[in-house]
């Protein structure tokens, strides 16, 4: 809970600064922008379950955007396993993260300093399993090393939406996103026949140029 704790106050500071600073004419001169974002899995039972990533904009027409997304994502795996794993004396670790790259558009609804939009990515997804709590940190080690070569890389898509709040050269953007990873690897059979998928909050911040 300490990551959305953080995320909390954020949210109302962001957007108060942006529409204090909105004016028609950054909006008209300002086309394309870049930020960073952090997220957190919702519906999880853990609390580090988390992502972070970089996004970048380009402006097609007031209203049609092109995006560009990199980040990773803490855990793609069902949070039934978190939940499983519970039960297990120690403290055994399993997880599966990805690292990612994808793009797609973004349709805006407004052109004023508060812009709710929605938004389309597909691309491609890096998965990297680990394990911690074997034992002595040796096995942990050795373990980690022989999953590198199961490591592989899977199509994925996203959808979602948020409001951007822009004012002058800066935002904030509050959103959601729905994440599917399409894999047939070994990984996959590890979320019980479920689909690989996220389902995640986050809070960006950014300039626009």
């Amino acid at each position: 809970m300490g990551f959305a704790m953080r995320l909390i106050p954020a949210v109302p500071i962001g957007a108060l600064v942006c529409v204090c600073l909105a004016s028609p004419s950054f909006a008209q001169d300002r086309r394309s922008s870049i930020q960073g974002f952090g997220g957190l899995r919702v519906g999880d039972f853990t609390s580090d379950d988390t992502s972070f990533g970089g996004v970048i904009t380009s402006e097609l027409t007031p209203y049609i955007h092109v995006v560009g997304e990199a980040g990773r994502i803490g855990n793609v795996l069902s949070p039934t396993i978190d939940l499983a794993l519970g039960f297990i004396p120690g403290d055994f670790g399993f997880a599966t993260s990805a690292w990612y790259g994808q793009g797609g558009v973004r349709l805006m609804t407004a052109r004023s300093g508060i812009k709710p939009y929605v938004e389309t990515q597909a691309g491609i997804a890096r998965l990297q399993t680990r394990i911690d709590g074997l034992g002595a940190g040796r096995t942990d080690l050795l373990t980690n090393a022989a999953l590198q070569f199961l490591d592989g890389t899977s199509p994925m898509a996203s959808v979602g939406g948020g409001i951007m709040f822009a004012g002058g050269p800066f935002l904030t953007d509050i959103g959601y996103r729905y994440r599917r990873i399409f894999t047939d690897s070994w990984v996959n059979a590890l979320s019980f026949g479920r689909p690989m998928e996220v389902n995640e909050v986050r809070i960006g911040v950014g300039v626009r140029f």
